[in-house]
């Protein structure tokens, strides 16, 4: 209800910013943003980056989450390997662990492809993804166009849904959502997306995800990285539905090479953070 009125509010004193754009603006903001997006993704730099993650679980629907863990992981990634994890931490307490493209070997929930992938499978023309103009917002104080957008399951080739267990699952699946997009820089600012024809047979019967991004600081140059992400997924076990919940706070982008340490304030108290 408050954000609603905050927004209404917005809308009434400064209309102009409020006013959805034509059609033929929309697709210029498109075709600038996908350019941008593709271009900044194909000079991504090699960095370092500690990734705080909170992982949590509850009964379908109910929302009483229960904390399952609290990981502290070290993420690497350059162009020649692409993403590298070290888990660093667990509860509090250090872990002796390989690193390795994923960290898969942990139990529960895991996510990837918050660095390049979730984005660059919105852009790519394989994808072939269809995008119509939703309404305007602002995000930490920029004005934004938002697209509502959508994947066919037999263009996501980059994307689909796997089940850990004795033996791996998987299933394709579509996807549809909704951009952020800055009006004035053409950069993505936010993406949240959900799952679409997953194999009804399939235990996992519903994945959402929402990304943040901004523009980070890495050896003196910017790059659109992101800052925050909420991963979901409803898992069917026993005619029960089991959701869990991972939170990932990405901190202190550095140079890649530079060693992920861990400090205090990693252990702090996390506000729970709401798209």
């Amino acid at each position: 209800m408050k954000r609603t009125l905050e927004e209404a509010d917005r809308r009434r004193q400064n209309p102009d910013t409020a006013k959805l754009p034509t059609d033929k603006e929309s697709a210029a903001i498109l075709k600038k943003t996908r350019e941008n997006t593709l271009a900044l993704l194909a000079d991504m730099p090699d960095f370092v980056v500690k990734q705080l993650i909170t992982r949590s679980e509850a009964y379908a629907g109910t929302g009483n989450w229960r904390l399952y863990d609290n990981l502290i992981i070290a993420v690497s990634y350059s162009t020649e390997r692409g993403e590298q994890y070290k888990v660093l931490s667990k509860n509090g307490a250090p872990v002796n662990s390989e690193t390795a493209n994923n960290y898969n070997g942990l139990d529960g929930a895991t996510s990837g492809g918050e660095f390049v992938e979730d984005l660059k499978k919105i852009f790519k023309p394989e994808s072939k993804t269809q995008f119509d103009v939703l309404t305007t917002d602002v995000m930490r104080n920029h004005k934004t166009v938002v697209f509502q957008y959508e994947i066919a399951i037999e263009n996501n080739k980059d994307g689909g849904v796997g089940l850990k267990g004795t033996i791996y699952q998987s299933s394709p699946a579509g996807e549809k959502g909704r951009i952020w997009i800055d009006r004035e820089d053409f950069r993505v600012l936010r993406i949240e997306y959900q799952l679409t024809d997953i194999a009804p047979t399939f235990p996992v019967k519903a994945v959402t995800k929402f990304i943040d991004y901004d523009q980070v600081a890495i050896a003196g140059e910017k790059y659109l990285l992101p800052i925050l992400s909420d991963f979901r997924g409803i898992v069917e076990s026993s005619n029960k539905r089991f959701e869990s919940r991972n939170v990932i706070r990405f901190k202190n982008y550095q140079k890649y090479g530079t060693e992920v340490t861990i400090v205090e304030e990693d252990s702090a108290p996390q506000p729970d953070e709401k798209p």
